[in-house]
This record gives C-alpha cells, sequence and structure tokens, in this order.
C-alpha cells in the first residue's frame, strides 16, 4: 500500500516550519481506496511569499484543526504505507518534525517521485511537479494547494509504475527515512540538557566559547543546532566538545545575559549573524506651533529614544497602532504628509491639532501618556517577570532610565524595598543594546509583565 500526499507549510527558519494544508491518498497500487484533506492551523507565521504561492492565510486557518488534532488520522492513514511524495525527503521530515513536537517518533518507508521520473523518464529538462506533469500531459488544478499537488502526484505515480515494466526499480527506490543521524558524542551532549528557558554556550575542547545562543527550550534548540545542515550549523557539529547553559526561567532575561555573555566573549560562530539588531527607533520633537510629534527614524546613539524597532516596518507598524490608541494626529505621527490637515481629520477621527483647531496642552498631554508607557529613560522601576522555578520572579532593575542589573527572588518585599533589591541584584553593564532590548521586550510584552513603580 502507498500513500501519496503533499503538504503545504508556512515557510521560515529550517525545521521551525508548521504544516499549513495536507492531502494523503491510499493507493493499494492500482487505484486510490481513502483519502484524507485538511487545513491544519500551524500556530505560527506564515512567510508573504508562501502566501502569495499557495494563497492560504492565516485568517483561513484560524478554526483549521491543529496538528495534533489531525494527528491520529495521519498514523492511521498512513500505516503500513510507503509515503509517496514529489521531494519526499521535505515532506517526510515535515511530518516527522510535527510528531516530534508532540512527542510522537513517526517513521515510515518512503519513495520520491522526483527520482523514480529521472530514472524512469529521463532527459527531461525539468522535474519540478508542475512542468514534469504538464510535458506529460497530466492535467493538474489548484496548483501549490496540497489536494491539487497530491493528485497530481498520484495520476505521476501511476504512469511510473506502467513504466516500470520489470517491477523492480520502484521496489529499489524504497527507502527507510530514518530520523537525522546524530553523531554519538553529540547525543552525549544533548542527553544532559533541559528543555527550559535559558542562555547555552557551546565549547571546543580546549574550552573556548565558539557559539552563544538564548532559546525557550535549549534542549530543543540544540537538537536543531545538531540536525541543521547549513555551514554554520556543519561547523558548529564539528567543533564542539559540550554545552553548558544557564537556566534564567525568563526570555528577557536570557536575551540580556545572552548579549553580555557575546560582547564579552566574542564567540567565532557569533560574529557574522551580530550585526545591530534595532536599525530604527521611534523620537519626539517639539515644533514651531508648540505640538510634539513623532517620527520613525534610523537609531543614532547620540540620541534618547522612545523605544526602538528591528526595521521601519516594525517602526511604522507601531506607529500605526498608537496613532489610533492614543487618538494622535496622522500627521503629526509622519502617517500623512500634508500641508493641510491629516486624512483622520477629514472623517472627524482627529481632533485637528494638525490644523491647530485642538489646543497644544490638550494633545501634547496625550502623546506624553504614550511616551511614559513606552519609555523608562527617566523612570525608576522593576520588570518582574518569571523566575527559574515556580515560587521565584526574576526582578530587572532601572534607576533613572538606566539598566543597573537584574536578580532573583522569592518574596514580595524583597522587590519592593530598594535597599533589599539593590543587594539581590547583579549588576550589569547599560549600554544601546540592553536598552533596546528592555524596550522591545516591554512593549511586545507589557501585558505579561508586572512593572513596578519605584519611588525617586
Amino acid at each position: 500500500m502507498y500513500a501519496i500526499l503533499d503538504i503545504e507549510t508556512t515557510g521560515g527558519k529550517f525545521n521551525e516550519e508548521g504544516i499549513t494544508e495536507i492531502a494523503i491518498y491510499k493507493h493499494n497500487g492500482h487505484e486510490v481506496v481513502d483519502q484524507f484533506i485538511s487545513l491544519v492551523n500551524p500556530e505560527r507565521d506564515i512567510q508573504p511569499f508562501v502566501v502569495n504561492l499557495t494563497g492560504i492565510n492565516s485568517k483561513m486557518l484560524r478554526d483549521a484543526p491543529k496538528f495534533y488534532e489531525v494527528a491520529k488520522r495521519i498514523v492511521e492513514i498512513t500505516q503500513d504505507c510507503i509515503l509517496v511524495a514529489h521531494n519526499a525527503q521535505f515532506d517526510y521530515r515535515i511530518l516527522c518534525t510535527e510528531f516530534r513536537r508532540l512527542g510522537f517518533n513517526y517513521e515510515r518507508q518512503s519513495l520520491c517521485t522526483v527520482e523514480l521520473s529521472k530514472i524512469l523518464i529521463p532527459n527531461l529538462p525539468s522535474y519540478s511537479l508542475g512542468k514534469l506533469v504538464r510535458s506529460l500531459g497530466i492535467p493538474v488544478t489548484d496548483r501549490h494547494r496540497a489536494s491539487g499537488d497530491a493528485i497530481a502526484t498520484v495520476k505521476l505515480f501511476n504512469l511510473l509504475l506502467d513504466k516500470d515494466t520489470t517491477k523492480t526499480i520502484i521496489q529499489k527506490s524504497i527507502r527507510l527515512n530514518p530520523k537525522k543521524q546524530i553523531e554519538p558524542k553529540l547525543l552525549d551532549i544533548m542527553a544532559n540538557l533541559p528543555a527550559v528557558t535559558g542562555v547555552y554556550y557551546m565549547h571546543k575542547a580546549n574550552g573556548d566559547i565558539i557559539y552563544i545562543g538564548k532559546s525557550n527550550n535549549i534542549k530543543k534548540r540544540i537538537n536543531q543546532h545538531f540536525t541543521n545542515t547549513d555551514r554554520k550549523s556543519k561547523k558548529i557539529q564539528l567543533n564542539v566538545n559540550t554545552v553548558t547553559y544557564d537556566a534564567t526561567g525568563s526570555e528577557l532575561v536570557a536575551l540580556l545575559k545572552e548579549s553580555e555573555a557575546i560582547k564579552r566573549n566574542s564567540p567565532i560562530y557569533n560574529r557574522a549573524l551580530r550585526k545591530k539588531k534595532f536599525s530604527h527607533a521611534l523620537y519626539s520633537f517639539t515644533d514651531a506651533n508648540g505640538y510634539i510629534n513623532l517620527k520613525i527614524d534610523i537609531a543614532d546613539g547620540r540620541k534618547k529614544p522612545i523605544t526602538t524597532f528591528t526595521n521601519r516596518h516594525s517602526g511604522k507598524s507601531f506607529i500605526e497602532k498608537v496613532t489610533e490608541a492614543f487618538n494622535l494626529c496622522q500627521k503629526l505621527t509622519g502617517l500623512y504628509k500634508t500641508d493641510t490637515c491629516c486624512f483622520n481629520h477629514t472623517i472627524k477621527t482627529c481632533n485637528g491639532a494638525c490644523i491647530a483647531e485642538e489646543a497644544a496642552q490638550d494633545y501634547n498631554a496625550r502623546v506624553n501618556q504614550l511616551i511614559n508607557k513606552y519609555s523608562y529613560k527617566t523612570k525608576n522601576m522593576v520588570i518582574v517577570d518569571k523566575g527559574r522555578v515556580v515560587d521565584e520572579r526574576s526582578a530587572i532593575l532601572i534607576q533613572n532610565g538606566v539598566f543597573k542589573g537584574l536578580g532573583y527572588c522569592n518574596l514580595n518585599y524583597q522587590i519592593n524595598n530598594l535597599d533589599v533589591l539593590q543587594s539581590i541584584i547583579t549588576p550589569m553593564e547599560n549600554n544601546r543594546d540592553t536598552q533596546h532590548i528592555i524596550q522591545n521586550y516591554i512593549r511586545k510584552n507589557k501585558k505579561n509583565l508586572k512593572i513596578i513603580n519605584l519611588e525617586s
């Protein structure tokens, strides 16, 4: 029995993709005897180029079943079957990745119709599914959708079965696809790593650190390093001897510790990736009429930003949201270039700061609310986040807008008492990167963070 399938995914980083659609046709060697087709909620973002290619977007998948809800059906329909796919290595890897997330070891034999076509129909200019089936006169509909591509693969497979007159070529092409084999040395390293949030350090045999990273699941992330096939991962696999780690509980603490550790150690395999993460920032200035204006600009270390962004698009998206949330003027936030009123004023949703109809004092009060919410440049506060164990909390101390360090505590009075808090804080350097990390994290996780304002 064969299970002929096609999978559409979110795209993205290797081994981090998610399934968005799957189609499986069970084939007895003569005809289709069962089928399973379903959209799948991948619980992660879909890359824009994939949306353009497949037409599948997040809105379509909002009410679709998650993978764990269809996993049993996939196991059942592929049981005792050989998986058949066009570029089977990809589809098989994606399935194994999804099942591995569920803690299930999924293993099947497979056949690749690309490899079979090259043997049974040689010398064609292209073996991509679309070009191949067109050259063979096989009709295909719903290209780049799982069902359409899987049906095309069914028809192609029927043709390949007919062409294998000796009935030996297909049999010889069946292969077992075990998980990517990890060297025993790397398996031994992974065996001692936990699935916790923290910072990890990869060492050579002489103890030198060659790579530092952070993850919400250290064990899973190291597994990705050890199974990825890109050039950097292969070099790491060759040179790593041990991996040590610091559990942090909090992703913010992990980000801060990672940044400091990379600056201190300058690991060889971090250098190419450690260009400035935060290229743009939000600044304010007061115009000739006394109104506070906001502007997204390239980050400048000589200026104090309100908050920072990884790129201009992220900054513009933020400005659009806060303009609506704080009832600000599109012209004064840089969203609408005009010498007269902004668009929102024409539809009566702007109070008229753009043409001086609203008092500068009233308008600026709302801008200052935004600045106070997203900036800590003059604040004395403690950011309280997750700890390493259930009854522990992490504390990040900010004094007069300066990051002082971080620590852990178990009791509330330790956080509220500044003298006690300072005694448990490990001092860390305040620099542009730490400011970026903290501002960005607060902006994205404000609902889940506890922020305590301290008396000056």
